[in-house]
């Protein structure tokens, strides 16, 4: 038995996990080079591994769990990591130009994929299923709660910061009457925004966030699962836009994964096929990135809802996956069903997490209601 191996399967046991087992979580080896490959490579070399077929589970998102449960990812880093860590330190890994480079590689691959992945709506974030049987139910859900956390009124102008396809713009003008100007850098979210949007008091912009003219303001901000694209030197710069663009007594619904500990850098593998430069916030960081400008209203925690929502994108992915291997091949298809399941074992192991924050600006004058 290598070495390599040996070293393996002795941490994989502390998380139940066996190599060739019964167990649905178990892993099926295919070559034996698996794990020197991640013991040099990291996460990095795990997910590549599994992308070009080295190995399998039939539970990948309990894998996952398990793993990071356990704290194995913290006993396998790789030097990839530490060049990730490294470059994020001393460069702004999210500017302008590498802020388009995720629009290009994630959110442009294809409108197909993700209206067949996605709810009616196209929500690519976390849906709220405390009352929800379904995916689209549980997106309606989380729309209502935002609405209800700002206290939208009809004929009000509200800024969405990362607009995606629309989805939320249209529901907003729809049911609660009010004006929808919203952002995105992706060229085909914009386009299909704008097909979805037409016909409603709904503006979409393609441009950065940056961009926006301090002139204008909006009676309301909401930004759904775009911060985690805005990288930890850019925190204070996006959330003194926010605060420009809005009255005294704006509100600003702030929705986004978090973390439990502070880093400055992503997972090597998610960087460099999934969210390129992205990294999630933690607590801490957001608090000293709205101090003096926003008064803190509400922090809502629901990221056990995260799982859910990634194993519903997962189910329709593969189920829909007939109708999309004309366009794309198995490569792509084990990389994304990667993707959802490490991201849903990660929440589940309550290792990243989902909030809802309720920002005021001033903060005078102000009594939320209580939305949950």
């Amino acid at each position: 038995m290598s070495v390599a191996r040996k070293w393996a399967l002795k941490i994989l046991a502390t998380a139940g996990i066996e190599e060739n087992g019964s167990q649905p979580w178990d892993i099926q080896v295919h070559n034996p080079k698996l794990y020197w490959r991640i013991l040099t490579q990291g996460s990095l070399g795990l997910g590549e591994s599994y992308m070009d077929g080295w190995w399998d589970c039939e539970a990948l998102d309990e894998f996952f769990a398990r793993v990071l449960s356990s704290g194995l990812d913290h006993q396998v880093t790789g030097l990839n990591k530490i060049m990730v860590i490294g470059l994020s330190r001393f460069l702004n890994m999210q500017n302008r130009a590498r802020s388009k480079q995720v629009a290009r590689q994630h959110y442009d691959v294809g409108n197909d994929l993700y209206s067949k992945m996605l709810d009616q709506t196209m929500m690519y974030s976390c849906g709220y299923w405390r009352r929800a049987e379904t995916l689209d139910e549980a997106q309606e859900a989380k729309l209502e709660l935002i609405a209800c956390k700002l206290e939208l009124q009809p004929n009000t102008r509200i800024l969405d910061i990362g607009c995606g396809w629309g989805g939320a713009c249209r529901f907003f003008a729809e049911r609660y009457g009010v004006e929808v100007t919203g952002v995105t850098l992706s060229g085909e979210q914009a386009r299909l925004a704008r097909e979805h949007c037409e016909g409603h008091a709904v503006q979409i912009l393609q441009q950065d966030y940056r961009d926006l003219p301090s002139s204008e303001t909006f009676d309301a901000i909401y930004s759904i699962g775009m911060f985690e694209h805005v990288g930890y030197k850019n925190y204070r710069t996006f959330m003194r836009k926010a605060h420009e663009l809005l009255p005294s007594g704006g509100r600003f619904l702030l929705h986004t994964i978090g973390r439990n500990d502070t880093e400055i850098s992503t997972d090597p593998w998610i960087n460099r096929y999934i969210f390129p430069h992205g990294m999630v916030p933690s607590i801490r960081q957001i608090g000293q990135s709205i101090e003096s400008l926003f008064v803190m209203e509400d922090w809502h925690a629901f990221g056990r809802d995260y799982d859910r929502t990634l194993m519903a994108w997962r189910t329709n992915f593969e189920s829909a996956w007939e109708s999309l291997r004309e366009r794309y091949d198995e490569r792509f298809f084990r990389m994304w069903r990667y993707y959802l399941s490490c991201c849903a074992g990660s929440f589940r192991a309550r290792q990243n997490q989902l909030w809802q924050i309720l920002l005021v600006k001033d903060g005078l004058k102000v009594n939320p209601p209580v939305c949950r």
